[in-house]
C-alpha cells in the first residue's frame, strides 16, 4: 500500500493539491510521482548538459552523460528526448545525440566563439552572441559574410558588440523553431 499523499505535490513548475481521500487512487498517485521524478531527473540532466558544455564547449554524448550521472543510456536518451520536446536541446534524428544545446552547437559551424581560454561553436550569430553573454567574457566570433563569404570577426568587449557589417535575421524569431536546424 502506498503511503498517504502529502497535502501538496510540486508538478510542472506549479502546485497540484494532493487529495487525501478515496478519490486519489494509487495509480494516479504513482503517475504523479513518476512525472515528478522524470521532471526532477530532466532538470538534473539539463544542468549536467550545460555544466559540461560551459566547461569544454560542446555537450556530452549519451554515453558520457550516462556515465557521469550513473544511470543507463536509455534513461539519458529518454531525458534528451523530453528536453528536445521542450525545446531545451535539439537531438540528431538518427542517434538521439545532442546536436544543439542552445546556444551551443555539438558540431562545427561557421560561427566560432573564442575567448582567451575557451573555444566553441555557436549555431548562428545570435547564439554566438548569447554564448559570449553566458560566459560573461570578452569574446571573438569568427564567421563569414552570409552573402559573399568574406571572413568576418565580431567582438564582444565589456558586453558591447563591435565589428563592421550588419547582423541580419532573414526569418522572424517566431518562426525559428519551424525548422531550427535549417533556420
Amino acid at each position: 500500500m502506498l503511503a498517504e499523499a502529502p497535502a501538496f505535490v510540486s508538478l510542472c513548475g506549479g502546485w497540484l493539491r494532493g487529495v487525501r481521500n478515496e478519490t486519489r487512487t494509487g495509480a494516479l498517485w504513482r503517475a504523479s510521482l513518476t512525472m515528478q521524478n522524470s521532471e526532477t531527473f530532466d532538470l538534473r540532466v539539463r544542468r549536467h548538459i550545460y555544466y559540461i558544455t560551459l566547461r569544454r564547449g560542446y555537450p556530452p554524448t549519451l554515453a558520457e552523460a550516462s556515465e557521469d550521472l550513473r544511470v543507463s543510456v536509455e534513461e539519458v536518451r529518454a531525458a534528451f528526448q523530453r528536453l528536445a520536446t521542450g525545446r531545451v536541446v535539439v537531438v540528431q534524428r538518427d542517434t538521439d545525440e545532442i546536436l544543439m544545446a542552445n546556444p551551443f552547437s555539438a558540431v562545427p559551424t561557421p560561427f566560432v566563439v573564442e575567448t582567451d581560454d575557451y573555444s566553441c561553436f555557436g549555431n548562428c550569430i545570435w547564439d554566438s552572441l548569447g554564448i559570449a553573454a553566458m560566459l560573461n567574457k570578452d569574446a571573438r566570433i569568427k564567421t563569414a559574410c552570409g552573402e559573399c563569404g568574406t571572413a568576418m570577426e565580431v567582438r564582444v568587449v565589456n558586453g558591447a558588440v563591435q565589428g563592421d557589417g550588419l547582423i541580419h535575421f532573414a526569418i522572424p524569431a517566431l518562426h525559428w523553431w519551424d525548422d531550427i536546424v535549417f533556420n
